[in-house]
């Protein structure tokens, strides 16, 4: 900062301390107001790229086969076999209870789902012989065996391979005005990204995303409560059967708990440790007191800002609290020893005297400290995943604010106290910093080989970083996340949707297009058991006003009645036009394909279930002890109930009959899946296993979207790196006015990233959504502590010129700020360990460790370099 510039703060602020602590007391009770309408997110959106082309291919085909929010529930008897009266009967009651939950629409079991094998029903008996598992004269050992694999619909869906577990899928009425605000948003976004919005639609969009924020946080409150509804009922059941509860709905809701918990843990851990820290370094109440209030004005300022504008906290950003006290603190620790140097040097100076010479010493190095750093976490923008870009935003406008109130609360409320007595006594902090002096004026030769190897070692980790890891391994295993989903994955048929979408070849004759209203119509979004078409958290589901229940019907109807009462038959004369005359796949010959296609998925180690209407197929063929004709196909689709289309066409095959959907479910827990590798094997064999047609097949779903926000990692990674350092590099320039200097102070930060990227790839740890940021934080933050120093050799050179001898003096007075401050960060970030989700865990332990490895490396290989190079320090 110029001198006149620096006259101006004094004037401004040092000189009314009275002013400025009144004005941060008005802002701080602003912002506690404000912080009433402070928000978390668990939204599936911290999944997804920005503006994935895949994620709006994906929405269309949701809104077109259409579904409902549901949760599952797994369930295994601790006494008697599944497959028995008694444990039946406590099915039942179970299911029975779990109606009664706030907004639950439907509860489908095992129960309820028409037995076409126990014993097999004649096929054109279908209509008069619905029987299920709540009749009392059926036979539990031909049921046991339909389920086990005699019906492919059920075969490892609804009952496990063992017959010991089963699954209760309980649906939520659909809440259409949630919808409506998202599809209005989402529309008009789109608009908005491609330039196309006028100033009232500008503002409409500004109003729609306000509303639908407020109504989400509304839903999530709601979803909260009807989980916890359900647990208690669950409790209640759990000493007959072993109970784990699954979902999206419920993933949501424990991450948002997850958040809150994080937040808690964070901020008053990181507090409890601060305060020990400080009265143990400076051993006087003044020092304790004046950085903990700078630290909670900062956090109260950023919180309740985050509260006025409805920015929302997510997993991601979670750690911001502690990411703010540990930085405002880190500044506030430079001008205490500042503060305290100079007094013990100047013992007899007044309090104003300390506190502008503390001001101007300290004030152009801690601007720079914290300009590198909100660039290390700016540059998170370019990561193009939305809770990444706003966590970057988050921190680069908090660090802002810390500045600002270091420099105005620090001197402010110093200016009330008396300056005192310096310290007495020996100094042990001095003694340490002192001891890498001296171990550096001995072994650089060491130093600098060391280096080179920790750079080879570093190179090669990285060339070993993937981004292939399990969502399931984001949870601790104790979770009932992490147990719901594991038992989900290897017991009933995988959790990860991902979708195969087969179109008509455009040669083909086509049909003529669907009428709106069929359109409409066709909008059941479940598959035969779990998996609904929002199973994938991404999907904006479209309609709704076909059946959630994909069993459906009271106990005893006919599921084959045409809606009249009476039951129908299914080759009785022509009622209405058959929508799939003239359908491409609806032939038993491209069925047929159609279910080589789906035995070769099944056979692929990577997947669960799979679902077609060839499944359905497979059915009607068993039942009819034979393929069926065309004549007989054309017959059944002119007959077939709507109930049952919905149920078993609708979710697989489209109203016109050019396009299916195969719905298959991956099984997350394989430590063998490699998401990119299995998307590209199957379009690969699709294509040429089976004469498709390249624009013919689309994979999407949640598998899809996820493994694109994986790949986009590396690519962030690179964009993130090269954009800090180079942002970096010209800010670094312009202070120090050397670029040798400026290439000097980059070591440490890199070198401390660097080994922290090659261990991952070194023991294997894959990049995630938390890992991705540590880069750029680790050189953002690292590089503080350089500047520091650099700028305390630069004032302390000049007075011997001895290098060696400068080192020293820095050492043993900048070096212990250094210290105290890294130790802060370094135990700070540590915390986070305590975290229920895996990605803050990664990030807080290597986090620490790169500042750790810049700590030492700025104690050592910084002024080995230094006084083996003897750049030209220019003045300031």
């Amino acid at each position: 900062m110029t001198h006149r510039l620096f006259l101006g703060y004094c004037r401004a602020v040092l000189a009314h301390p009275v002013v400025w602590l009144v004005l941060l007391a008005l802002l701080c009770a602003g912002a506690a107001w404000q912080a009433r309408d402070f928000h978390i997110d668990a939204s599936a959106d911290s999944l997804v790229l920005e503006n994935d082309k895949a994620l709006e291919y994906y929405r269309d085909i949701a809104k077109k086969y259409g579904g409902s929010d549901f949760i599952i529930i797994t369930y295994t008897p601790k006494e008697g076999p599944l497959f028995s009266r008694p444990v039946l009967g406590h099915l039942h009651e179970l299911q029975d209870a779990l109606r009664h939950v706030d907004r639950v629409q439907s509860v489908t079991s095992m129960l309820d789902v028409p037995l076409l094998f126990s014993p097999k029903v004649e096929f054109q008996d279908l209509a008069n012989s619905y029987r299920t598992l709540n009749d009392r004269d059926v036979d539990l050992s031909l049921a046991k065996k339909e389920f086990l694999g005699a019906n492919p619909l059920y075969k490892d869906l609804l009952v496990s391979a063992d017959g010991n577990t089963t699954a209760l899928l309980v649906t939520f009425k659909r809440d259409q005005h949630y919808y409506d605000l998202l599809y209005k948003r989402n529309d008009l976004n789109e608009q908005q990204s491609k330039g196309k919005l006028n100033d009232a639609q500008q503002r409409e969009l500004e109003t729609v995303r306000r509303q639908f924020s407020e109504y989400s946080t509304q839903v999530q409150k709601r979803t909260a409560g009807e989980i916890d509804q359900v647990r208690h009922i669950m409790d209640q059941h759990r000493d007959q059967a072993k109970l784990f509860l699954g979902g999206v709905p419920m993933i949501a809701t424990d991450l948002v708990r997850f958040i809150r918990a994080d937040l808690k843990t964070f901020g008053v851990g990181v507090l409890i440790f601060l305060i020990l820290t400080l009265f143990l370094i400076f051993r006087r109440p003044r020092w304790v007191v004046v950085p903990l209030v700078c630290c909670a004005i900062t956090v109260l300022l950023v919180t309740g800002w985050l509260g006025l504008v409805d920015w929302k906290v997510s997993v991601i950003s979670s750690n911001y609290i502690s990411l703010l006290l540990i930085i405002t603190m880190s500044i506030v620790i430079h001008l205490t020893v500042r503060f305290r140097e100079l007094h013990e040097e100047n013992p007899q100076a007044s309090q104003g005297w300390l506190i502008r010479e503390t001001t101007a010493h300290m004030m152009r190095p801690s601007i720079y400290m914290i300009l590198t750093t909100m660039v290390g976490f700016g540059s998170l923008v370019l990561s193009g995943i939305r809770p990444v870009i706003d966590f970057g935003w988050m921190m680069t406008i908090g660090l802002g604010v810390a500045l600002v109130v270091c420099f105005l609360a620090f001197p402010a409320l110093l200016a009330f106290l008396p300056a005192g007595t310096p310290r007495q006594g020996r100094d042990f902090t001095r003694r340490f910093t002192l001891g890498f002096a001296g171990f550096t004026e001995r072994h650089r030769p060491l130093l600098l080989t060391m280096a080179l190897i920790v750079v080879g070692l570093s190179l090669w980790g990285v060339s070993r970083l993937t981004v292939e890891n399990r969502f399931i391994d984001y949870f601790q295993k104790d979770t009932e996340i992490y147990q719901g989903m594991v038992q989900i994955d290897r017991k009933l048929g995988g959790t990860t949707p991902l979708d195969i979408v087969i179109d008509a070849p455009k040669t083909a004759p086509q049909s003529a297009p669907a009428s709106p209203a069929d359109t409409q119509a066709d909008d059941s979004g479940d598959d035969d058991f779990g998996e609904p078409a929002t199973s994938d958290p991404f999907a904006d589901t479209g309609n709704d006003s076909g059946s959630d229940d994909p069993f459906a019907g009271d106990a005893g109807a006919d599921p084959f009645a045409s809606g009249g009462g009476g039951s129908a038959d299914p080759f009785a004369p022509a009622a209405k036009a058959n929508p799939l005359k003239n359908a491409y796949w609806f032939t038993p010959a491209r069925l047929a394909q159609l279910v080589k296609i789906q035995n070769y998925l099944e056979s692929l180690p990577e997947t669960g279930k799979v679902l077609s209407i060839a499944t359905t197929y497979e059915v009607a063929e068993k039942l009819n002890n034979g393929p069926l004709s065309y004549v007989q196909l054309m017959l059944l689709a002119s007959f077939i109930p709507d109930d049952l289309r919905s149920r078993l066409v609708s979710p697989y095959l489209s109203e016109d009959g050019n396009q299916v959907r195969i719905s298959v479910r991956v099984i997350d827990s394989d430590k063998n899946l490699n998401r990119n590798a299995l998307i590209g094997k199957i379009r690969h064999d699709l294509q040429n296993n089976f004469g498709l047609q390249p624009e013919q097949v689309h994979l999407t779903g949640a598998m899809v979207l996820y493994n694109n926000m994986l790949q986009s990692l590396f690519d962030s990674q690179i964009k993130t790196l090269g954009v800090v350092f180079f942002a970096i590099l010209i800010m670094l320039l312009l202070l120090f006015r050397s670029l040798p200097v400026a290439l000097i102070s980059m070591v440490p930060s890199l070198i401390s990233a660097g080994l922290v990227l090659g261990l991952m790839g070194l023991i294997g740890l894959p990049l995630d959504l938390m890992t991705i940021t540590i880069t750029a934080i680790t050189i953002g933050i690292a590089v503080d502590d350089t500047i520091h120093y650099i700028h305390r050799f630069h004032e302390e050179l000049p007075r011997d010129n001895d290098y060696v001898a400068t080192m020293k003096r820095c050492h043993g007075s900048i070096g212990k700020a250094m210290y105290y401050t890294s130790l802060t960060i370094i135990a700070g970030f540590s915390i986070l360990a305590f975290s229920n989700f895996n990605p803050t865990v990664y990030f807080g332990l290597l986090t620490g460790l790169a500042m750790l490895v810049a700590l030492l490396s700025n104690l050592t290989l910084l002024p080995a370099l230094l006084i083996t190079v003897k750049p030209k320090l220019k003045a300031g």
